[in-house]
């Protein structure tokens, strides 16, 4: 068998079945990019006349004479990779060996080879495009399939062109390929990195504000800020990277909880807070009454004290809601301004009546500051009595000069009282007693120093010189002390 019978056989077997005369002589189409000029429309490729019915018998139509088609390809380079025969068919050369991969009847030679050429650029602009792809690092969802499905082209042997060529561009891409996978999937990684660490740091603030003292909490500021990590997740839900169904279910899971959580210690804070509240009402209502039964008394004294009682008291209760517990203070204040009022009334009333007492006590006063300084005691102590009987007598002044009037004259007092106690110390007979026998004493050792002083010097003893000199020398002083006492006395 020739092999030109072996191509036969091979088309018969794997390629479409005949083409009818009016589709075979249909003239080949370039592209409008390969070719300047019209050529004939390409004929359908052997796999789609496969796919498709007989056609029935019919006449056949009258055909137009074909168009000389120009070739859209380099002819000299495609004829490196295939040739084509008389009748159509067109051989793939490989490796040294030819495969069959179509015909184009009812064309020439060229034009044959130019449609089968053309497939095969067709599927180098392929590999151009993911090439281009690949170096400007498209996303590389479908790169593998589209490899794949380009070596597969190859593979089918319906093109003509420098298939190894090709084959090795696509081992090239290949590689590219998981290079550039591998960069989007440490790119994703440190993404989703990222994102799971700003869904943790969300979930992680709602754990730790869930966890907060609910007697110490700061309740309004937490709830807005549990609001905004709310809205903060859905905003990550919406738009943030997915973390895989189990991550993200966990994460809100936590967070969930954590809301739960304080909610609950929200709610049950201010209905404690509220029991609180009204328990704290009820005892300062208590506390106004008593203040307001207060608020007519005239027992001045009484009612001020316990008045400063039912403040203590105030002071030691637990607050109630700030509206309530300004109203309450409000009713307790003014029960108080009452009474208060009232007394300042009664004393200015008093005051008023006073004044005449305080014209006496300030000319007592003048006359009592009129003694000082002392200089008759006796004479002084009787006048200064008969100014404290008068004092007596006087009766009481305002408040407001109280306090000026009584300290004058208790100057004066303090001053008769200093000079009375001195002249008691200057005329005590025991004191006097005690200071002369003391400087008897001390006279009669300085006299027998004296005499060891003389002795020791001399005997020119300079050891006993220096201790006599010494122990003399410190009687002296203590007799100086001795005789001022004594002058006191005289």
């Amino acid at each position: 068998m020739t092999h030109s019978q072996e191509s036969d056989e091979t088309l018969a077997s794997t390629t479409e079945p005949a083409i009818p005369a009016q589709e075979s002589s249909a003239p080949v189409v370039a592209d409008a990019a390969q070719a300047p000029v019209p050529a004939p429309s390409p004929s359908p490729s052997p796999a789609a006349f496969a796919a498709r019915p007989k056609a029935p018998t019919a006449p056949a139509a009258p055909v137009a004479a074909p168009v000389a088609a120009v070739p859209a390809v380099n002819l000299v380079e495609a004829a490196k990779f295939g040739r084509a025969e008389e009748d159509g068919h067109v051989f793939l050369l490989l490796d040294g060996e030819e495969f069959p991969v179509g015909q184009y009847p009812g064309a020439s030679k060229d034009e044959a080879l130019a449609y089968f050429a053309r497939k095969f650029e067709d599927i180098l602009a392929q590999v151009t495009l993911l090439e281009q792809r690949v170096e400007a690092k498209a996303p590389t969802a479908d790169m593998h399939k589209t490899v794949t499905h380009l070596r597969e082209q190859l593979g089918e042997r319906t093109s003509v062109g420098d298939v190894n060529t090709a084959l090795a561009r696509l081992v090239a891409l290949d590689e590219s390929i998981k290079a550039l996978t591998a960069a989007e999937r440490a790119t994703h990684e440190a993404a989703r990195t990222v994102e799971l660490a700003a869904r943790e740091a969300i979930v992680a603030e709602a754990e730790a504000i869930a966890a907060e003292d609910p007697a110490a909490i700061q309740w309004k500021v937490s709830s807005a800020r549990m609001n905004e990590l709310f809205e903060f997740w859905k905003q990550a839900q919406k738009s943030g990277m997915r973390l895989g169904r189990a991550t993200e279910e966990g994460l809100w899971k936590r967070f969930r909880s954590a809301r739960t959580v304080f909610d609950r210690h929200r709610r049950a804070y201010f209905s404690q807070l509220d029991n609180n509240n009204a328990a704290a009402k009820n005892t300062k209502e208590s506390l106004i009454e008593a203040a307001e039964e207060l608020a007519t008394s005239t027992d001045w004294g009484f009612a001020a004290g316990e008045y400063r009682r039912l403040m203590d008291q105030w002071k030691s209760s637990p607050r109630a809601s700030r509206k309530d517990d300004d109203a309450l203070w409000a009713r307790f204040r003014g029960a108080q301004d009452k009474f208060f009022a009232a007394r300042q009334d009664a004393n200015n009333a008093l005051d008023e009546e006073f004044g005449a007492n305080l014209l006496v006590k300030e000319a007592l006063l003048a006359e009592a500051e009129a003694l000082l300084p002392i200089k008759d005691l006796n004479a002084t102590k009787k006048a200064l009595q008969s100014i404290r009987d008068r004092w007596e007598e006087a009766g009481k002044v305002p408040r407001n000069d109280m306090a000026r009037i009584d300290t004058g004259l208790r100057k004066v007092e303090d001053a008769v009282r200093a000079a009375d106690e001195d002249n008691w110390r200057r005329s005590d007979p025991e004191a006097k007693a005690r200071t002369s026998s003391a400087l008897s004493q001390l006279e009669a050792t300085i006299a027998g120093l004296k005499e060891d002083l003389a002795k020791a010097q001399k005997a020119g003893d300079a050891r006993k010189v220096a201790k006599a000199t010494e122990a003399l020398e410190a009687r002296e002083l203590w007799l100086e002390q001795i005789q001022k006492a004594a002058a006191d006395f005289s």
